[in-house]
């Protein structure tokens, strides 16, 4: 089916507490796109992010944990879970006073953690006897458990990385995880509370998505941090030295954003390891997302046939070598184990025979950027061009990654400026870039076309959402205003003219309880 949706991350909702969240704005956001015929809400990861990491969603200490930033004071307030003066208490207008338009997140991190622990002081007196909250536990135990244990021991030691703490820690002791449970028995009762909070207002968002028939699409990404949860319960699954190191880390060789490639620094995986067990810790995370989702874009999915490692000590991404992964038997393992797969393969970038077959076989569809179209080799034979473009696959003006089209336009290069309009056959400034580029996008043979909403507003180089390459002044860009229904009458039309209103609702079906 023809179908269209938006890019448009949480944290970029307009709030009047500093950033977006999971309130009033997300549920208005899913009724607009729902009004306006999109059929696909397209967001960032949802796992915590920090400030001492950039606040990057794909940097994050769980990969499994919700983000407690993502919770909305509004329905905390409406559900009678904080009262007025809770909210009062800690600041009016939680996060205000930063640059219009962007997320303070120093600020924001601050002001939610003492609006969850006003929140958990006021409730945690009947948390024993709530049978919602005790079966939440239950059902996540798999993760809740150690990634609290993680939280509230990193919280003890200074905000320490967990291969700095004491040894008993750092290794995990039974002795020492025991005692700590004891000692740590009521902050890890906060902590587990606040992850329930936000999959209980994560629910409430999913059924607003079912009764207005738009699927939401989450990003998985291939790698998890090195001081994170996961590694710490599982240092076995990672290419770790004696002292819980990384002796290699992944990235990417140089490329269209960065001439020495990007040097991630995540811990590579050991898939030998991962294969001997099943993939069991992948079947679990990629269950856990279609708790949230409809629908996963694996990011870097070229990494499951093919990875770039880099020795830790090097301090580009230029020195790496590419090295096989087990995407058949992973691939093989999740189609025995799942009823579909809803995956979306990112296959951005230098994407080699044996990516592109594996794809084939297992009918993923992959990703089309237009801004890549016009650069470098002709678009006759650019396979980012439309015309060139297949079914199975989603087509988009640009990613979070991309600049604004606007931008993209004003800073393009004379031959690329050019053959844009060539093939487009118009004139235009960078006023209409935007325009066009989603008019090429929404007459795609791509069944899906997703435009971020950037383009949608045509908004500039201050509504970036992330400079690859670039560790500091990412992913702050938000909304300053609300939308309004004109916003996007536009896709509408274009839906209409292309063929990308829903010919028949999909099958209305809620999420399972979490």
């Amino acid at each position: 089916m023809r179908q269209f949706g938006v890019l448009l991350h949480i944290t970029s909702l307009p709030s009047a507490y500093g950033i977006g969240d999971l309130g009033p704005a997300a549920h208005a956001f899913v009724k607009a796109l729902g009004t306006a015929g999109a059929r696909v809400w397209q967001f960032l990861p949802t796992t915590p992010t920090a400030t001492f990491i950039g606040n990057s969603p794909y940097s994050s200490p769980s990969a499994f944990a919700g983000n407690p930033l993502f919770i909305s004071p509004e329905l905390l307030l409406e559900d009678g879970l904080l009262s007025r003066a809770d909210l009062d208490c800690v600041g009016c207008g939680l996060g205000d006073g930063g640059p219009p338009g962007r997320v303070d997140f120093a600020k924001v991190t601050v002001h939610r953690a003492m609006l969850l622990r006003a929140t958990f002081e006021r409730n945690a007196h009947y948390l024993t006897d709530d049978a919602g909250f005790t079966a939440f536990r239950r059902r996540h135990e798999h993760w809740l458990l150690d990634y609290v244990r993680f939280v509230t021991l990193k919280e003890e030691h200074g905000g320490a990385a967990w291969f700095q703490w004491p040894e008993p820690y750092k290794r995990r002791a039974p002795k020492a995880l025991e005692q700590w449970d004891q000692h740590a028995a009521r902050a890890m009762l906060r902590e587990s509370f606040s992850q329930y909070l936000f999959f209980r207002q994560w629910e409430e968002l999913r059924i607003r998505a079912v009764e207005q028939k738009v699927a939401l699409m989450g990003d998985v990404p291939i790698y998890v941090t090195h001081d994170s949860a996961d590694v710490w319960a599982s240092p076995q699954c990672y290419n770790l030295d004696a002292e819980l190191e990384p002796i290699n880390v992944a990235g990417v060789p140089p490329d269209y954003f960065s001439a020495t490639g990007q040097r991630w620094g995540n811990p590579i995986y050991k898939w030998e390891a991962l294969e001997r067990d099943g993939f069991t810790w992948w079947k679990r995370r990629l269950a856990h997302n279609l708790l949230l989702c409809d629908i996963i874009r694996l990011d870097h999915f070229r990494g499951f046939c093919g990875y770039w490692e880099v020795p830790a000590e090097e301090k580009t991404a230029v020195n790496g070598r590419w090295k096989k992964a087990p995407a058949r038997a992973f691939l093989d393992t999740l189609r025995a184990s799942f009823d579909s797969l809803p995956i979306v393969a990112e296959d951005l970038g230098v994407i080699t025979d044996d990516v592109r077959e594996i794809m084939e076989a297992f009918e993923l569809p992959g990703m089309h950027v237009l801004q890549f179209a016009f650069g470098g080799q002709e678009p006759a034979f650019n396979t980012a061009a439309p015309h060139l473009q297949t079914r199975r696959s989603v087509v988009y003006t640009g990613t979070h990654d991309n600049p604004p089209t606007r931008q993209w336009f004003a800073e393009a290069g004379e031959a690329e400026r050019r053959a844009f309009l060539r093939y487009v056959g118009s004139r235009t400034d960078e006023a209409g870039a935007a325009g066009l580029l989603m008019r090429l996008a929404f007459a795609s043979p791509a069944d899906s076309c997703i435009i971020p909403l950037q383009d949608v507003l045509n908004l500039g180089a201050e509504a970036r959402m992330n400079r690859p390459g670039l560790a500091d002044g990412n992913w702050g860009w938000r909304l300053s205003r609300d939308l309004q229904p004109e916003d996007l009458s536009q896709l509408r039309e274009l839906a209409e003219i292309y063929g990308r209103l829903p010919e028949k609702a999909p099958q209305e079906t809620l999420p399972p309880e979490y």
